[in-house]
């Protein structure tokens, strides 16, 4: 199965406009343009049903004591855990690509609604809850569900570049046996019964210009 990306190449930087926040001199970040990014895919194995697409950040600190605070830094050996970005399931095999800003084009305060996809964006699809929604669960202006896509927003003054890994799975069945919000850690637990295929693509990205990647 081949996957790959007209957005970004595997290993290296995601561009501004695919990623929730820029670097800005003045505030640190600044919201972005927040589009997902292109992505295609061909040579499907026999028997894929559907498609499902699970977007990760590996590298989240596994501690918020640091995190964007003036005159500290979130330091590299930190244990850190997965955030989900983008559950999207149900994909149908006869869809062989996903167009940049398709499924996401700007930020939107409370999170865009789901789990079923809108309108005629991809019929049939769905989109689990991202988790920017416990990011901002105590935070009166932005805190709502955020299905769907949103783009990369590392700490501002983490030491380590974070990796984003997209995956995609060619699967066995038409529709993911899992209900409710489809929180990322859920669906791929469901999908490990259902795996024909998977291939994955990894970008990079940070917020703080002194920043290494993992070694």
């Amino acid at each position: 199965m081949k996957f790959w990306s007209d957005s970004f190449k595997d290993g290296s930087n995601i561009p501004g406009e695919f990623a929730f926040a820029v670097m800005d001199p003045k505030t640190h970040v600044a919201l972005s343009a927040n589009r997902n990014p292109h992505f295609a895919w061909s040579d499907l194995p026999a028997g894929t049903r559907s498609l499902a697409l699970v977007v990760h950040d590996p590298d989240v600190p596994s501690r918020g004591d640091d995190v964007n605070q003036e005159g500290k830094t979130v330091p590299l050996e930190l244990p850190r855990v997965d955030f989900y970005h983008w559950t999207l399931v149900d994909i149908p095999a006869s869809v062989s690509q996903i167009k940049a800003g398709q499924f996401s084009n700007g930020v939107t305060a409370r999170g865009k609604p789901g789990p079923a996809v809108l309108g005629d964006v991809m019929p049939g699809a769905r989109q689990g809850i991202n988790d920017y929604t416990g990011w901002f669960a105590g935070d009166g202006d932005m805190r709502g569900d955020y299905f769907g896509y949103d783009g990369p927003c590392p700490p501002w003054n983490d030491a380590l570049v974070h990796r984003y890994i997209f995956t995609l799975y060619a699967l066995d069945v038409e529709q993911l046996p899992v209900a409710g919000n489809l929180e990322g850690s859920v669906v791929v637990t469901a999908l490990r019964d259902h795996v024909l295929a998977q291939a994955s693509l990894t970008g990079l990205y940070t917020l703080n210009p002194s920043a290494i990647p993992r070694t």
